[in-house]
């Protein structure tokens, strides 16, 4: 499975701009990486995030990533995890992220879990309840956003319901560009499993994002990094690496969950 991550510098409140951006980084990647999967990063439709007029610069039920990002998916016969959107559903705000397979389909959709309360992203958004699995060309997948992947039961729970490939989508900042790699190495390592990370670069507001995607495999070995500025990312995940070391150093058989109590 080729993965190819756009780390894409977006215009901070312009949807109309980020979006006609996305899909000329999408035709680009899928000319010159011929790629099975395509990411775009977190909140790409308007950064992360703009608080005036949020309402307003968000999707409707993620209509636009649907008719736009489903339709190049479709076009091109491409897989793509379209990043999230800030998407206006009539409960309120949530961060968004769909996933289309190669016919243009949606096959999943996931709402931030976690928010990032030190931003006030919890004050504007409201938290999903729910995890997403999904299956790509066969394979088995996961995905989170940012701030998720600091919460390891998250990504264990994906594992155990049998999880090969992670995508992660991002707008971490340049500040703390070391946890982002660690944590994702960590997480390749701990589950056994390719962690396919997307950030954006660029300013969101006052923020500096930091750009370093990444793709790691289960030994924890990084295929590939990108720099600070946009970039499209690509590696390819042989999926043969997980059965190998998943029989070899079997930490799922060996665990014992009778003794781990993480509700506290």
């Amino acid at each position: 499975m080729k993965t190819t991550c756009i780390q894409m510098d977006m215009r901070f409140a312009d949807p109309a701009w980020n979006f006609d951006r996305a899909r000329a980084l999408i035709e680009q990647a899928v000319r010159t990486e011929a790629p099975d999967v395509i990411l775009l990063p977190e909140t790409f439709n308007t950064g992360f995030f703009p608080r005036e007029g949020l309402a307003d610069l968000a999707d409707n039920d993620c209509e636009t990533v649907k008719a736009e990002i489903g339709a190049l998916a479709a076009k091109h016969r491409v897989n793509i995890v379209a990043g999230s959107v800030a998407n206006r559903r009539a409960d309120g705000i949530y961060n968004t992220a769909c996933v289309f397979d190669r016919t243009g389909t949606l096959v999943a959709s996931y709402d931030k879990t976690h928010l990032f309360t030190p931003s006030g992203e919890d004050d504007y958004f409201r938290k999903g309840d729910h995890l997403t699995a999904f299956t790509l060309d066969g394979v088995q997948c996961g995905l989170l956003i940012c701030y998720d992947i600091r919460f390891p039961e998250l990504t264990r729970t994906l594992a155990l319901g049998g999880m090969d490939v992670l995508f992660l989508v991002a707008q971490w900042p340049d500040k703390r560009i070391p946890h982002l790699l660690a944590l994702t190495k960590a997480r390749a390592i701990e589950n056994q499993m390719f962690v396919v990370c997307c950030n954006s670069c660029g300013k969101a507001g006052e923020t500096q994002n930091g750009g370093h995607s990444s793709i790691h495999d289960p030994w924890g070995e990084t295929l590939a990094e990108a720099g600070d500025g946009e970039e499209i990312l690509s590696a390819t995940c042989d999926l043969s690496v997980v059965a190998g070391i998943r029989s070899s150093i079997n930490v799922f058989r060996d665990r014992r969950p009778a003794l781990y109590d993480v509700s506290k």
